[in-house]
């Protein structure tokens, strides 16, 4: 699906007119380089942007070689928050680490979930139920509107565009409302487990999905209305900070930021998982791979986002009373009510809680997040405890693009270079 990317002309409004020129054609703006004879260059200064700083998006540390206000070299320094998430999912245990996979990409906690669930799942040759498998979808697309939603609301506010900041958040705070009456919980679900979910969705949980759906490309449109043809908006981002679809490639760059330099990827197309395969749905991609190309790709993801979800509704409202949580006593606890008044499940739930066992052997599972491709690699030697664990951080490969993007601009484009690429420290540091 190829974005029409509108070119704005001062008094004119938004005409309507593809950008088709190719990126290596567009001008960037780039200034000239510093000649140290010039007698109006002076010393060039060294900058601190963070770790404290409200455009890093998180406790990120930019340091800046600054010619006046034009950037000479960006050095990205991660780590901050580094809590060794990794490590602890080999001490914990297989189960335990799920609430710890809420808090890499906090913003969509319940996506996170799912993808460290799909790697165990993989190990223990485990098959969801199909009713599982499209909550998870529900839950999936209802994270990444309320991830994109962080994305915009936060790069506009940083532009200067408060009222967006207000009216994202409204929306963000309506898909709060639907999972705690779901979860019991705003943030930090987990409330995926190996096998399914942990509870089915009633029909009163439904219908305030799809209230929620039926309003929100309204809302989308009004946002689209406000941003794409405002002059400063527009100014700030076409032709900063341009990827071309080789750069992206090269820098494991996945996700909006991938499509939105023209590469037609989607993990939900190229890899289904969950059932994806059974949705309809379009990969929207950009034509130029600047900051404004990746707004527009993650605008329509939105638009994409609820077309998924309403279908997985559908699916739900004809498998109501349908299995969601597989049945095999070796990964999976017994309902409640069975340990309650049978010895049997009561042995399977402590064999679980304190020795669950997957198989010996290796596994990898990626889905496709609202920042790229999240992945889990897991080595079991068939304990209770992984031999590894790693995380394919989306967000660690977007931090990298920073400096090649951003040197030779001026400082002031550095916030919607970071706003565009989107990332979340909690799962660059891990």
């Amino acid at each position: 699906m190829s974005l029409q990317t509108f070119e704005y002309e001062r008094g004119a409004g938004l005409d309507g007119k593809s950008r088709s020129t190719p990126p290596s054609e567009v001008s960037a703006a780039t200034p000239p380089a510093r000649d140290a004879d010039d007698p109006l260059h002076g010393e060039l200064m060294q900058l601190n942007m963070g770790p404290q700083h409200p455009a890093t998006h998180g406790v990120l540390r930019l340091k800046l070689e600054l010619d006046g206000e034009t950037m000479r070299t960006v050095e990205p320094e991660v780590g901050y928050l580094h809590r060794g998430k990794e490590k602890t999912c080999e001490s914990l245990g297989w189960a335990k680490f799920f609430p710890h996979t809420d808090r890499l990409d906090y913003v969509q906690p319940l996506m996170n979930n799912v993808g460290y669930a799909l790697a165990l799942e993989r190990l223990a040759a485990l098959a969801v139920p199909e009713r599982g498998q499209v909550i998870r979808v529900l839950l999936m697309e209802l994270s990444r509107v309320a991830a994109h939603l962080i994305y915009l609301g936060t790069t506009a506010i940083d532009l200067g565009a408060v009222s967006m900041f207000f009216n994202t958040f409204k929306e963000r705070e309506n898909i709060y409302t639907i999972l705690d009456a779901y979860t019991g919980h705003r943030m930090n679900n987990t409330y995926v487990r190996i096998g399914g979910v942990f509870a089915d969705v009633d029909e009163g949980v439904e219908a305030l999905v799809r209230e929620f759906l039926a309003r929100l490309p309204t809302e989308i449109d009004g946002w689209e209305k406000l941003l794409s043809g405002n002059r400063i908006w527009y100014d700030r981002n076409r032709n900063v900070g341009i990827l071309t679809k080789e750069q992206a490639l090269a820098w494991s760059l996945t996700g909006p930021n991938l499509r939105g330099a023209g590469v037609e990827f989607d993990l939900r197309k190229a890899q289904p998982y969950s059932g994806y395969e059974q949705y309809e749905f379009e990969i929207p991609v950009g034509t130029v791979g600047d900051c404004y190309d990746r707004y527009l790709v993650r605008v329509e993801e939105m638009r994409q986002s609820v077309r998924i979800a309403a279908q997985a509704l559908d699916r739900l409202a004809q498998s109501r009373g349908a299995e969601f949580l597989a049945e095999d006593r070796r990964y999976v606890l017994p309902p409640k009510d069975r340990v309650h008044t049978s010895m049997e499940e009561l042995i399977f739930q402590f064999k679980i809680v304190t020795d669950l066992r997957l198989p010996a052997g290796e596994a990898y599972h990626a889905i496709e997040s609202s920042k790229g491709e999240l992945g889990f690699y897991v080595v079991s030697d068939g304990t209770s405890a992984p031999v590894r664990c790693h995380i394919r951080a989306p967000g660690l490969m977007n931090v990298q693009a920073i400096p090649p993007l951003a040197e030779g601009r001026l400082m002031s484009d550095m916030v919607a270079l970071i706003g565009s690429l989107d990332f979340v420290m909690g799962e660059v540091d891990r």
